[in-house]
């Protein structure tokens, strides 16, 4: 080998080793940097942040439950309305108590055996109206009331007309109908509506007044009782109907009532209103407008409701109140017992049982309708006078064959 190969395979082999040391030295420098990053204690914490929110974005989130409102949020495929809540979700099927010291009420549901027992002092659960007032002299009062009402209720679509409905979930009884009326020298006899503009008694801004024994109860859905208890549910479950069904109100109005106004002229003459001052009143001739209870007529198909303003959902069978008329139902689809039917339909009563006495013995032996006999009578305490010089006996034969009060 010459000098010049000699010399230069020597810095050729001086140069391989001084690269390989020098690779070796970058090496070690890079994994002591490495090392370093991970066990420094000092870091900033923002680095240590971005870190976390880094991995935390690698990572993907666990999906939570949705919950059974948030399913109803999302649009239904049918109109809102349409959906009665299930039963299950109704808070108020159980035995519950209801206590409010602002307002002074008491309610007691007891659910046992099959029955629903209510017991109720009668006030409600809100604000009410002043009472007495220009068309009702009438105080609110403590009540001692009960009532007995079936959980399994056996639809029997016989339509049977009953005074108290039923009675709301805070203990105040639904009576739609009234003891007053106009009543012609000529026969007709003309029951007023509650709800009417034509003569002043005194409901107050919950469709409610006070009967002669200090009885708070509702003519027609009041807006408070719906707003207490309402849910996100369209129908709002506000009572319990004599016959064991529920009565719901719809906040959207998606079911209408299939009652419309009567074509017939009024007939009647020399009519008088019941009242402290029997006002007389203007009756042949006029058109009926909803001030009389005769002044509708049932039109099955003009609504979305039965006779008795109640409806199948879901499969289950329901009343509805409504903002028409009759507000409440006036009769009952249900098998109503004894503890729930309490008087005829028409007149306003109170006390144990739902309503006043059963007077239909008393009608057929004075050879009169029942309607008549609880018109005339009106509202307890009884004037048997005055009612016997309207159906034209005596007041020792009425007195003879009505019931005795309760307990008696």
């Amino acid at each position: 080998m010459g000098p010049m190969r000699s010399e230069s395979f020597r810095r050729l082999a001086t140069a391989v080793v001084f690269l390989s040391l020098l690779s070796a030295a970058c090496s070690s420098s890079a994994d002591s940097s490495a090392e370093g990053s991970t066990v420094v204690a000092d870091a900033p914490a923002e680095s240590a942040e971005v870190e976390t929110e880094a991995e935390e974005a690698e990572e993907p989130e666990a999906e939570e439950p949705v919950s059974a409102s948030e399913e109803e949020d999302e649009p239904a495929e049918e109109p809102a309305g349409v959906e009665v809540q299930s039963v299950s979700s109704t808070e108020r099927l159980g035995s519950y108590t209801l206590s409010d010291d602002e307002f002074g009420t008491m309610v007691e549901v007891v659910v046992e055996g099959g029955t629903r027992t209510i017991t109720s002092n009668g006030r409600p659960d809100h604000e009410t109206g002043t009472f007495p007032n220009d068309g009702n002299p009438n105080a609110i009062e403590d009540q001692d009331l009960s009532w007995s009402f079936t959980t399994t209720p056996n639809f029997t679509g016989g339509a049977t007309e009953v005074r108290t409905t039923g009675v709301a979930v805070n203990g105040v009884k639904f009576e739609p109908g009234t003891g007053e009326t106009v009543t012609c020298a000529s026969g007709q006899n003309y029951r007023i509506e509650a709800l009417q503009e034509q003569f002043n008694l005194g409901l107050d801004f919950n469709n409610a007044h006070v009967q002669p024994g200090g009885e708070y109860h509702y003519h027609g859905a009041s807006e408070l009782l719906v707003e207490a208890y309402a849910g996100d549910d369209d129908l709002v479950h506000v009572g319990f109907a004599a016959d064991g069904f529920l009565m719901y109100y719809s906040k959207s109005n998606a079911y209408s009532a299939s009652y419309v106004l009567s074509d017939e002229v009024r007939q009647g003459e020399d009519c008088v209103a019941t009242g402290p001052d029997d006002p007389a009143v203007e009756v042949a001739g006029t058109s009926p407008d909803g001030t009389y209870a005769s002044d509708w007529v049932f039109s099955e198909g003009a609504g979305d409701l039965d006779r008795c303003n109640g409806t199948t959902v879901d499969g289950q069978y329901i009343y509805v109140l409504t903002d028409q008329y009759p507000f409440i139902s006036r009769c009952l689809n249900g098998e109503v017992q004894g503890g729930g039917q309490g008087a005829p339909a028409g007149g306003e009563g109170g006390g144990t049982g739902g309503g006043g006495p059963d007077l239909t013995d008393a009608a057929d032996a004075l050879g009169v309708s029942v309607e008549d006999l609880t018109a005339a009578l009106g509202s307890p305490p009884f004037d048997v006078e005055t009612a016997a010089a309207t159906l034209g006996v005596t007041a020792e034969e009425l007195e003879a064959v009505l019931p005795p009060p309760p307990g008696q």
